[in-house]
């Protein structure tokens, strides 16, 4: 006589479904033999039934379970991923006592699939569901409570691809940006290279014709923006112009004019200075015929006064002397 039904399912009767939404179902997902499955014992614990009895259902219906269905782990593959799926540690087991019952014969059970016993052999290779197994325990399983922890954990399943799928599209953008980017890097260095290339040089020495004001006062601009220490124009003949030319320069970089003394000079000076970085007014103690120009340690020769650059044939000479035998030969 034929079997009734009953007797092929597997009636439950501990399991809080409410305590299952405070267990990561995700978390009980592992991948094996490049499928992703879940144990016996944690599908037991989601159930609230003993491990020994969920098999127990399985094999009385074994023909529902192919092996793509379910498949038993090796000693090898339990050993290598004991760490990762079959370790119940002291939290795990307080937080899955709140909904499921587990006694003394469960925990040394699941203990047992990584400890071997005195004999060297491991008492239990636990079994492994696909996605397709567990759909199908729903069937042996005995009451609506198994069906609805299946459709929890059937939502876990499909989490887990779109879980995955968001974060390889967050690497992906992440990876053009930096690639936009280092292309980005790669046009700038081109453009600056083109600008340095097309850009006029300080020239150690600049020889300007009758008439090339503007070119005289930019080189002098270009002189005066370099510097990062100091400034020494050394002048008998100096205006407003100069500094004007002055506020060229960098934030703390100093400057000093050796000039002549000059009543309106001096009155430009002194305006200048309630608005802008101070300028050193020093008076040349007599006159002198050449006019330099000392950027930190470097001596210009000016063949013109600074205001009178281009104005009429000169020219600007980079000195090799130190800029200290100048001052102090100005006394």
């Amino acid at each position: 006589m034929a079997k009734k039904d009953t007797e092929t399912k597997l009636e439950i009767t501990i399991c809080d479904i409410k305590g299952i939404d405070s267990i990561n179902i995700e978390s009980l997902i592992h991948v094996i033999r490049d499928q992703q499955v879940m144990l016996d014992s944690d599908l037991a614990m989601l159930y609230g039934v003993e491990t020994k009895a969920l098999n127990q259902a399985v094999k009385r219906n074994i023909n529902r379970f192919p092996a793509d269905f379910m498949f038993q782990l090796t000693k090898e593959e339990t050993s290598c991923s004991r760490s990762q799926i079959v370790t119940l540690n002291e939290n795990e087991i307080s937080s899955r006592s709140q909904f499921a019952t587990f006694n003394d014969e469960e925990v040394l059970l699941r203990s047992q699939i990584v400890t071997s016993n005195g004999r060297g052999g491991n008492r239990y290779m636990p079994y492994a569901f696909t996605r397709n197994g567990i759909a199908m325990l729903s069937s042996v399983l005995r009451s609506d409570t198994a069906v609805e922890v299946n459709i929890r954990i059937m939502r876990a399943f499909t989490m887990i691809p779109q879980l995955v799928n968001h974060n390889t599209q967050i690497i992906e953008r992440i990876f053009n940006i930096e690639q936009h980017q280092q292309e980005t890097d790669k046009t700038i260095k081109v453009i600056l290279d083109r600008i340095e290339d097309v850009s006029p040089k300080l020239l150690p020495e600049q020889v300007f014709p009758t008439g090339c004001v503007w070119d005289a006062w930019t080189y002098i601009s270009d002189l005066v923006r370099s510097a990062r220490q100091r400034i020494i124009l050394i002048d008998n003949y100096v205006d407003d112009r100069v500094l004007s030319m002055f506020t060229k320069r960098k934030d703390g970089v100093l400057a000093t004019i050796h000039t002549r003394y000059n009543e309106q000079f001096l009155t430009d000076l002194k305006k200048h200075n309630a608005q802008y970085p101070e300028i050193e007014f020093t008076q040349l103690p007599q006159r002198n015929h050449d006019r330099f120009l000392i950027i930190d340690d470097k001596v210009y020769l000016l063949g013109a006064s600074l205001k009178d650059m281009g104005a009429g044939l000169c020219a600007v000479t980079e000195m090799a002397i130190a800029p200290e035998v100048i001052l102090g030969m100005v006394g």
